[in-house]
């Protein structure tokens, strides 16, 4: 299967990122020709909320779900800058996200099972506000106590995907070893057989 092929046969976004924050902001992939937005509607956005584990409810009409949208692509774009002036060391702007993290309500309950008393947190029922709030504060999470050197993107030079280096070693170089790292090792594989003919 050729790169190309490969590549358009990606109808959802990747989940490479083993963090929920960087998945977000692998909902956009490639540059320039090759560029894509997995987000085109309301309900790829519920999709992706959904294999990343996160209940938004279900808004019934159109109306919420081009809201969410519109929010999640804002979200995003949030993130992504948020996470890039982390990464090169930067200080960034809190007020914007804060806004995604205030739709996030909880209330704490202790709950009191076999093992003894466990103080939780509940949310109140599933809603896109709360989705994107639980996504916003992943991202948060990610800010404040992530290992930033940890934090890298795709070293396949076509490739834009995030991940958190999460490998014993911390040696990971690709998003996927199965998709960049496997053209890497073919690219390399032409270069050498073309030298030694």
């Amino acid at each position: 299967m050729s790169d190309n092929t490969q590549r358009a046969a990606l109808t959802e976004p990747l989940l490479v990122g083993d963090h929920p924050a960087l998945d977000l902001l692998n909902t956009e992939a490639g540059s320039g020709e090759q560029y894509v937005d997995f987000w085109r509607s309301g309900d790829d956005v519920l999709r992706w909320l959904a294999r990343c584990g996160i209940d938004a409810g279900e808004p019934g009409d159109e109306a919420p779900k081009d809201a969410l949208l519109h929010d999640a692509k804002e979200l995003r774009a949030i993130a992504r800058e948020l996470v890039e002036r982390r990464k090169q060391g930067e200080r960034g702007n809190p007020e914007r996200i804060n806004l995604y993290l205030a739709m996030m309500q909880s209330t704490p309950v202790l709950e009191w099972n076999e093992d003894g008393p466990r103080l939780e947190r509940r949310l109140p029922a599933p809603s896109p506000q709360q989705a994107l709030g639980q996504v916003a504060e992943s991202v948060a999470e990610l800010l404040s106590n992530g290992q930033f050197e940890y934090v890298r993107q795709c070293e396949h030079p076509e490739c834009v995907l995030w991940f958190y280096d999460r490998t014993k070693s911390h040696r990971r170089r690709w998003c996927s070893m199965a998709l960049c790292g496997n053209r890497h090792k073919a690219a390399e594989f032409r270069k050498r057989t073309r030298s030694a003919a």
